[in-house]
């Protein structure tokens, strides 16, 4: 039966060996024979020894634990990412703490208070939509713990960044649209405080432009980017004065509410209204009509930064110039866009 409560100093009064003998034993020293070395081992193991791994790591002042936050768990990106970010850190012998955001400063602070209270070993960061202030990150710095953004990042100097090329994907968003007939695009936008929506934002415009539309600020919404927001997005279209034929949202979730308020009020996608999103939800695939988006990797983009986070790990001692790293996106054509043209 395990017993938490059994230290190394009653193994070696029950063996009546030293307790420095039994602690380099249990730390697999060379200095101690394997005769020795069993014999405590499974006196262990019969006690239920179990190491204080916490303790151990506070007082070597690190671990083997890479902290991660993402703002929500539940979108497809961000599983996938971690899933990228898990399989990399378990093949170098590396553990990872996962925590999430929820879109707000305030957790995201405590979560990285908690991280260097822990002594994780590195941080890999998705901000927050809310993350306009950066006071918070100051101590990774000062505690010198290796940080890397990915996806979402700060836009201050010395960051090492993994990201994907989010104007492009814009771009290549607003060109399907228009290829398709379309020239009154409504773009949905996040925070643009954000790096991200920025880019997805700025590739809108320059489609318009390169096929001589006029760009228009007021058919850009800008709001969180949740289904609600697609929902009240879709209601505003609805009540303008220009007859809108074309959507690109930075997300696929508010692609998504957007489409359900519009297929209940009677207007046909893509017939009335043809659709773009961005991330490739797996629901994005099965609603009716298939969404059209835009993919970005989040299992390469985790396997990859946290490849880089580890490189900056084990040379914490030197130096490293921070690097970022641009991934391809890629469009995928479904049906809430296909055969629009006239």
């Amino acid at each position: 039966m395990q017993n938490n409560n059994i230290t190394i100093h009653d193994l070696a009064k029950a063996l009546n060996i030293d307790a420095s003998t039994v602690s380099r034993a249990l730390n697999n020293s060379p200095r101690v024979a394997r005769k020795t070395k069993n014999k405590i081992l499974d006196k262990a193991y019969e006690l239920g020894y179990q190491r204080n791994v916490l303790a151990s790591n506070l007082r070597k002042n690190s671990t083997k634990t890479i902290g991660v936050i993402v703002p929500r768990i539940s979108r497809h990106f961000f599983s996938s990412a971690i899933a990228g970010i898990e399989e990399t850190a378990f093949e170098a012998g590396y553990n990872v703490m996962i925590c999430q955001s929820l879109e707000t400063l305030e957790r995201e602070r405590n979560l990285i208070d908690t991280m260097v209270a822990n002594r994780v070993a590195g941080v890999l960061l998705s901000v927050s939509m809310e993350t306009t202030n950066y006071d918070h990150l100051q101590g990774l710095k000062k505690n010198n713990t290796p940080t890397l953004f990915f996806d979402r990042h700060c836009d201050i100097p010395g960051n090492s960044n993994v990201l994907i090329d989010d104007f492009k994907g814009g771009f290549d968003a607003t060109k399907h649209l228009i290829s398709n007939g379309c020239k009154n695009i409504v773009h949905f936008t996040g925070p643009q405080e954000l790096k991200i929506y920025q880019n997805r934002l700025n590739g809108y415009r320059a489609a318009l432009e390169k096929y001589k539309i006029p760009y228009n600020p007021e058919l850009v919404f800008t709001s969180r980017l949740m289904e609600e927001d697609g929902i009240e997005n879709a209601k505003r279209i609805m009540s303008l004065n220009t007859k809108i034929d074309g959507i690109f949202a930075a997300n696929d979730v508010s692609a998504i509410g957007a489409m359900k308020h519009l297929k209940s009020a009677g207007v046909k996608i893509p017939e009335d209204i043809a659709i773009v999103g961005f991330s490739n939800e797996p629901i994005s695939e099965v609603i009716e009509p298939s969404l059209t988006t835009i993919d970005q990797s989040g299992h390469k983009i985790g396997s990859l930064a946290t490849e880089l986070l580890l490189q900056r790990i084990k040379n914490k001692s030197g130096s490293m110039s921070p690097k970022t790293h641009v991934l391809k996106t890629s469009l995928i054509v479904r049906n809430s866009s296909k055969h629009i043209a006239p």
